[in-house]
C-alpha cells in the first residue's frame, strides 16, 4: 500500500530523514517527488520508531524539505527476470540502456537477496575454461567459486574481464583420463555488472562482447562514473538477482564478473560519510567486510539444483596495496586471488598475471582425470615450482654474475623466460583450450634434465613429455610433440627450443 509524507524534517547529500512515518520497513523503495516536479526513486536504510532514513538514488540538489513529497510503495528495490535478459544492456537500475524495449518479465524479485545455506550448499567440483593459460593451467577457476582479480592502476584488468567474459566456457565431463571433454553448449551464460566505469569503458565492454556474438549468452548491467553513486551500491545486487534467476531456475552455470570493486566500496564510504557512521579503517564503514560478504557468499552451487554462479570479481588495488582494506577483506571472503604485476605489464606481457603470489585454493578440485586431464596436477605444480626456481636463479645472476650460475641454473633461468614469453603472455583475442595449455606446459618442462622432474609422475612423463630439445630439428614433423597441440604450432616449439 502506498503511503505518502510530506514531513521531511532534514536533507543531506542523498540522505532524507522523515518523520511521523507508520509501518514502514527496512529495503522498502522509495518515490520522491521534489518542489520543481522532478521525481527519483530512493529505498528505506534505516528504521527508529517513526524516523525513517531515506536513500535517494538520482541525489537531492535543489530540493526543499517541508515541500518534498516521500511516497513509501510497500515493496523492496525489484528486477524483473526473465531469459530475454541474455543479450541486453541494461544500467545500474536494471533500466535497458541498449535502445530495446522493456523486458516483460516472468515475475519481479527483490535484489536483497541472502547468502546461500551453507547446509544446502554443493562442493564446487568443476573447471571452468578461461581460455587463458596462466589461470586455466596453474590457478583455474571453478564451478562455483569465488576468484577475485587484483589489479591496479594503469593494469589490463578491463581487457581481462572482457576476455574472460568472451571466452569463458564449462567443460563436461571425459570418461577418458587422458582427454579433455569438449565445452558445454547452450548452458552457460555470463552477467557482467561494471561500476563507476567511464563512457569509454563501457562502450568497450559492449563492442568487445558483440564482435564475437558472446553479448547473446551475457547480460551486461553497466553503471557509469557520473552516475549516482548510491546507484553503485544497487548495481551488484542487479546482476546477482538476474544470475540467481538463471542459475537455480533457468538451469544455467553462470560467471557473474564485477569490475571494478573499489569504485563500489569507495561509493559505500561516500554514503556512510553522508550518514555521520563512525569510519572504520581508511574512512570505510566498520561494516565494509560483511556488505562484501553479502556479495560474495551468493556464489555456489546449491544441492539438488543444476545450475550455479560462480564469481570473478576485479578490483584495482590503491597504490598496488595488497593490504588496503578492499583487497584485505576480499581476500579473507574469496577463494583465492589472481594478482596482476606491474613489472610483467612494463615488460609488455598481457595478461601480466603474477604466477607465484597468486592463489586458486580450490584448483585441486577441479582438475584431473574427468575434468581436465590426470597430468594436470603434477604439470602445474613442477611449472610453478621451476617457475619459482628460476626467478630466484635469475636474482642470483644479478648479485653474482651468469657465470656463477651451474647449468641447471641456467636451465632454470631459460625455463623462466620461455614461461613469462610464451605461457603467460597470450593475444587478447587468443583462446587457448586447456588441452593446448597443458601441451604447451609439457613442452616448457622439457627445456629442464628429466631428472628435475621431480614434481610428476613417471607414467605421465613417459606419456605426455614431447621430444627433448637437442633431437629437434627444423622443418621435422611434430611426430613427437605433446597429444594435443594442433597443427601448425611448429613457430612456437621452434621459439621454445630456441631454434
Amino acid at each position: 500500500m502506498t503511503r505518502e509524507y510530506m514531513t521531511t524534517r532534514d536533507i543531506v547529500g542523498p540522505l532524507l530523514l522523515v518523520e511521523n512515518v507508520t509501518g514502514v520497513t527496512y529495503g522498502e523503495l522509495v518515490e520522491l517527488e521534489f518542489p520543481d516536479g522532478t521525481q527519483s526513486f530512493g529505498n528505506v536504510l534505516e528504521v527508529n520508531g517513526d524516523v525513517a532514513l531515506v536513500q535517494a538514488f538520482q541525489g537531492t540538489r535543489g530540493s526543499n524539505p517541508s515541500q518534498t513529497k516521500v511516497r513509501f510503495l510497500g515493496r523492496g528495490l525489484e528486477l524483473g527476470v526473465s531469459r530475454d535478459m541474455l543479450g541486453r544492456v541494461f544500467d545500474g537500475m536494471g533500466r535497458p540502456r541498449d535502445g530495446g524495449p522493456e523486458i516483460m518479465p516472468e515475475k519481479r524479485v527483490p535484489i536483497y537477496g541472502q547468502a546461500i545455506n551453507p547446509m544446502s550448499r554443493d562442493f564446487p567440483d568443476d573447471f571452468i575454461q578461461t581460455g587463458i593459460s596462466s589461470i586455466d593451467g596453474l590457478n583455474p577457476l571453478v564451478r562455483g567459486q569465488k576468484l577475485p582479480i587484483f589489479s591496479g592502476s594503469g593494469l589490463p584488468h578491463n581487457e581481462l574481464a572482457a576476455q574472460i567474459a568472451r571466452q569463458a566456457a564449462v567443460l563436461e565431463r571425459s570418461d577418458d583420463p587422458t582427454r579433455v571433454g569438449p565445452p558445454m553448449e547452450g548452458d552457460f551464460a555470463v552477467v557482467f555488472a561494471a561500476m563507476g566505469i567511464t563512457f569509454e569503458d563501457a562502450d568497450f565492454f559492449m563492442t568487445e562482447l558483440r564482435s564475437t556474438s558472446a553479448i547473446e549468452r551475457a547480460v551486461l548491467f553497466l553503471n557509469l562514473a557520473d552516475d549516482p553513486a548510491v546507484e553503485r551500491i544497487a548495481t551488484p545486487r542487479m546482476a546477482l538477482t538476474a544470475a540467481e534467476y538463471l542459475a537455480f531456475e533457468c538451469d544455467m552455470h553462470v560467471l557473474v564478473i564485477y569490475t571494478d570493486m573499489t569504485y563500489y566500496c569507495e561509493a559505500l564510504r561516500e554514503v556512510s560519510a553522508a550518514r555521520k557512521e563512525v569510519p572504520g579503517r581508511r574512512g570505510f564503514p566498520g561494516y565494509l567486510y560483511t556488505d562484501l560478504a553479502s556479495l560474495y557468499e551468493r556464489a555456489g552451487r546449491i544441492k539438488g539444483k543444476k545450475g550455479s554462479i560462480t564469481q570473478v570479481p576485479i578490483l584495482s588495488m590503491p597504490d598496488d596495496d595488497k593490504t588496503h582494506p578492499i583487497p584485505d577483506l576480499t581476500g579473507y571472503i574469496t577463494e583465492g586471488q589472481i594478482i596482476l604485476d606491474r613489472n610483467l605489464h612494463r615488460s609488455g606481457i598481457y595478461p601480466p598475471v603474477a604466477v607465484l603470489p597468486s592463489l586458486s585454493r580450490l584448483k585441486q578440485k577441479g582438475i584431473g582425470a574427468g575434468k581436465t586431464r590426470e597430468d594436470h596436477a603434477d604439470l602445474s605444480n613442477q611449472l610453478f615450482g621451476a617457475y619459482a626456481r628460476g626467478i630466484q636463479a635469475k636474482e642470483l645472476a644479478v648479485i653474482l654474475g651468469e657465470a656463477a650460475l651451474s647449468d641447471t641454473d641456467q636451465a632454470y633461468v631459460h625455463f623462466a623466460d620461455s614461461f613469462e614469453r610464451l605461457f603467460i603472455q597470450q593475444g587478447k583475442h587468443e583462446d587457448r583450450s586447456v588441452e593446448e595449455t597443458l601441451a604447451l606446459g609439457w613442452e616448457l618442462v622439457a627445456l629442464l634434465p628429466r631428472t628435475e622432474l621431480k614434481r610428476i609422475k613417471d607414467e605421465y612423463i613417459d606419456r605426455y613429455l614431447p621430444t627433448k630439445p637437442h633431437e629437434y630439428h627444423p622443418g621435422e614433423a611434430d611426430t613427437n610433440m605433446t597429444p594435443g597441440i594442433p597443427a601448425g604450432r611448429d613457430g612456437m616449439h621452434n621459439e621454445i627450443l630456441g631454434v
